[in-house]
């Protein structure tokens, strides 16, 4: 956390940075070049280091059937921050306030406490704070620290112990997130408790919609397209809202750790194979395309993907291995096919049966070479321990771990 707001403080002429990973889409992408080696210009020690909701996974999900779990709540072990020209913002999930430094100094300019922790990196929009916490409310201050609302979000006022702490029964855990005069925050993760995605005036806290349901908890930070909610719910899928009335639209497909909005150039998306070790791919059919990964960070960008997995970062030519991936699905079924049709032909002793077998293995030969492509889709890779923030500046990547960052060259990785 120290070295993390060291270098936010030397960025105080780069772009605000006003959510989690910059911006509605959690991108985690901004263009500016930062001039290394950074120096020192301050440094911020909080009194409490983060006290994480969860401090690692269940040791299994014996209801799914799934052992060696790995941690998939990573969203409050570091104080994520935000920026704007003046000030650094974050909030705190060990002594339950929002803090607000000075960018130029590093100097405290004012606190503000909440009942609960403040797992979730605050949202500026229109010179206003939007914070949740897990006291069940959504606060809005002035870049002064003064309150300008709060509203409580879940039904009723109702405390219970949770992660070792006393918070409401509708925790905020997804962030709040502000879009064209909307802003958007769900509560609670006790499905059977109901648990709310809310849409309200980011003037005064009113509802513009509201929505319950009682299959997901959730937690993990919201995420913004033109039309839709996305909302993550721990360990399952995320699930996607209409934008405009809160109409419950589906769960996403897939069973992978991390996901990302991504734009596409109109052509079709391949749908992921099942045992498809790196990314997986769908199309919406609403403009709205996802990556997704088995890991803790994804980056898309420039026709590439950045991931973290298991304490290694490497880049994929996701173009690349789209193509790929198309071509091996549709190998895959002409394969099977001329599998069907030689049991067949064998079946009634025809003569055609070798010319069948020869094409049978020309398409495993083609699979195979498919494969080959689809493996050198990875450009670079290096070790990185870094787990817990990541984000792409101009051609550098930033990833945030304990009690440090590294930059790492997006081109080739040293």
């Amino acid at each position: 956390m120290r070295i993390l707001l060291l270098f936010i403080a030397v960025c105080t002429h780069a772009a605000d940075w006003p959510t989690y990973r910059g911006d509605d889409a959690r991108s985690g992408v901004t263009l500016e070049q930062l001039n290394l080696p950074l120096q020192q210009s301050w440094i911020h020690q909080p009194l409490h280091a983060p006290r994480p909701a969860w401090r690692g996974p269940a040791k299994a999900d014996l209801y799914n059937k799934q052992f060696k779990l790995k941690n998939r709540q990573l969203f409050d072990h570091a104080f994520h921050v935000i920026a704007d020209g003046q000030s650094v913002y974050f909030g705190s999930s060990a002594d339950d306030q929002i803090h607000c430094l000075k960018l130029s100094s590093g100097k405290k300019r004012w606190s503000y406490f909440t009942e609960g922790p403040v797992r979730f990196a605050p949202t500026l929009y229109e010179g206003n704070l939007f914070v949740g916490s897990d006291d069940g409310y959504a606060y809005c201050l002035s870049t002064e620290g003064k309150l300008v609302w709060k509203k409580m979000l879940s039904p009723r006022e109702y405390r219970i112990v949770g992660n070792n702490r006393m918070i409401s029964a509708w925790p905020l855990r997804t962030g709040i997130l502000v879009k064209d005069g909307v802003a958007y925050a769900g509560a609670g993760m006790f499905p059977k408790e109901g648990v709310h995605i809310v849409a309200f005036d980011p003037k005064n806290g009113t509802d513009r919609w509201r929505t319950i349901q009682n299959s997901w908890p959730f937690q993990g930070y919201l995420l913004l397209s033109e039309n839709r909610v996305y909302v993550p719910t721990g360990r399952s899928n995320p699930i996607v809202y209409n934008r405009n009335n809160g109409k419950f639209f589906r769960d996403l497909s897939g069973s992978s750790d991390t996901f990302t909005l991504i734009k596409w150039n109109g052509e079709p998306l391949p749908n992921p194979r099942q045992n498809s070790r790196v990314l997986g791919v769908f199309d919406e059919g609403n403009g709205d395309s996802f990556a997704t990964f088995t890991g803790n960070h994804m980056i898309v960008a420039d026709g590439k993907s950045y991931l973290h997995a298991n304490g290694e970062l490497s880049v994929l030519d996701r173009m690349r291995y789209l193509k790929l991936e198309r071509d091996y699905k549709v190998q895959s079924a002409k394969r099977e096919q001329l599998g069907k049709a030689l049991a067949q032909l064998r079946k009634q002793k025809s003569p055609e049966a070798p010319k069948v077998q020869q094409q049978l293995i020309l398409s495993g030969q083609a699979l195979g070479e498919i494969q080959k492509g689809i493996d050198n889709c990875v450009l670079w890779k290096t070790p990185c321990n870094q787990s817990y923030a990541m984000i792409l500046s101009g051609n550098m990547l930033f990833a945030g771990g304990n009690n440090e960052i590294v930059a790492y060259s997006a081109n080739d990785g040293n």
